[in-house]
Order: C-alpha cells, then structure tokens, then sequence
C-alpha cells in the first residue's frame, strides 16, 4: 500500500524515461512542473496517458506528479503511461491482470536502429555498379 510520499513508478519508450509519483488526489497531472495540456498540447496524447486510468476505473482518484527526459513527446507520452501503469500496480496487486491484459504493462521495445558502418544509414546500400 501507499506511504505518505506517494508511489512511484519508472515507465520507459524509446530512449524517454518517465518517473512518476501517484498520490490520492482530484485527478491533476503535473508534467515537469507544467500542466498536463501545456506539456502535451495534443488531445489525442491526453487519452493515450490517461489509458490506465480508464481501463482500471481509478479516473480522477489520483494526482501525479511526472518528471520526463528524452526522447520526443510521442516517446515521452509512452514513458508516461508505461510509468502510471507501473505505478498503479504497486498501488493495487490486483489490476496486474486488468493492465496486462490491456498490454499496459509491456515495455514498447521498438526504438531507432543504429547506422551500420560503410552504409549511408541502417538498412539502406550504397548503389551497386557492376562496372
């Protein structure tokens, strides 16, 4: 169960990484010390971060405050639901199921492919001459 600091969880996409502290509150986001709609203008980030909260029912029972690093916002939003539902399973054991399920708890592995040497990127070749 919670302590009186809150609980924490580490949610990570791409090269983002997302700490996130959930304590019993009215449902505000704080995102490095911005609003939730300032941070990520889009509406369509909003849904996607608050996509643990509606598939375990909690909406509005929890303020959090988040700090993100790296990555571009689209990773960033990632890392921040990856967090909340980390997160909410430390707050209760039982909506592991409900969040797995939901593919909430999964780390998304993808991430950019490195350049490989004596190519111009990482999948593409130089154009073949045979002559």
């Amino acid at each position: 169960m919670p302590d009186k600091k809150g609980i924490w969880g580490t949610g990570r996409r791409k090269t983002a990484t997302a700490r996130v502290k959930l304590t019993k509150g009215t449902g505000k986001i704080a995102v490095n010390g911005k609003k939730l709609e300032e941070y990520f203008p889009l509406e369509s980030m909003h849904t996607y971060i608050n996509q643990p909260f509606q598939v375990s029912g909690l909406e509005g029972q929890f303020d959090l405050h988040v700090n993100v690093n790296g990555g571009g916002s689209i990773g960033q939003a990632g890392a921040v639901r990856h967090g909340i539902a980390r997160a909410l399973v430390e707050y209760d054991k039982d909506l592991r199921t409900v969040l797995k399920q939901s593919g909430l708890l999964t780390r998304d592995a993808r991430a950019k492919e490195r350049k490989k040497p004596g190519q111009p990127g990482a999948r593409k070749r130089f154009q073949f001459s045979k002559r």
